[in-house]
């Protein structure tokens, strides 16, 4: 199955640099494959995998592991963020 892969803010940099630019970048993976297990390759650390959605829908972190990626599904990651 493909998925599309975002990376926002500090992480982009774990994206290959190709894609860096666009923050995001098409994924083969295979079926019923987790959020967890479609970011392990990229060697996110785990304290800056804060805001987690598929398809603009939040998913909390104890859910991340279980939550099975469909073809098609957009997964973006956001760091935490502090603003003014």
């Amino acid at each position: 199955m493909q998925i599309t892969f975002k990376l926002y803010a500090s992480l982009t940099e774990h994206l290959p640099p190709d894609v860096r630019v666009g923050n995001m970048m098409p994924l083969v993976l295979p079926e019923d494959t987790t959020i967890l297990e479609a970011i392990a390759p990229f060697g996110l650390p785990m304290k800056l995998v804060h805001l987690v959605l598929v398809n603009g829908v939040y998913i909390p972190p104890d859910a991340r592991a279980g939550h099975a990626l469909v073809e098609g599904d957009v997964l973006a990651i956001w760091p935490p963020i502090a603003g003014g």
